[in-house]
C-alpha cells in the first residue's frame, strides 16, 4: 500500500519508514522505489540497531536520516523538523 501511494500523485512531504518491513521489501528500497518517481523525497528510516546494515553501506542520499530505536519523541520531532528545513 505504501508504495502504491508513493507512485501516485499524493502530496508527500516525508517518508517515515521502519528498515524492517514485512512482505520482502525493506525500507531503504522503499525509499529508493519511491524516489524513482520523487527524486527529492524527504526519508525518515527508523532502526534497531541490528537492522542497521538493511539500510546499506553505501551512503544516505540527501533528504534521508536515521533514528534509532528506542527514542523519545522529542528526538522523532527534532529529527523531522531537520529533515523539513533542508
Amino acid at each position: 500500500a505504501g508504495l502504491k501511494l508513493l507512485r501516485s500523485d499524493v502530496h508527500i512531504d516525508l517518508l517515515i519508514t521502519d528498515v524492517g518491513l514485512p512482505g520482502g521489501m525493506n525500507g531503504r528500497q522503499m525509499a529508493d522505489a519511491g524516489r524513482e518517481v520523487r527524486p527529492h523525497l524527504k526519508t525518515l528510516f527508523i532502526t534497531g540497531y541490528a537492522e542497521n546494515a538493511a539500510i546499506g553501506d553505501e551512503q544516505l542520499g540527501p533528504g534521508m536520516r536515521v533514528l534509532t530505536k528506542p527514542f523519545a519523541i522529542d528526538a522523532l520531532a527534532a529529527r523531522v523538523q531537520e529533515l523539513m528545513s533542508v
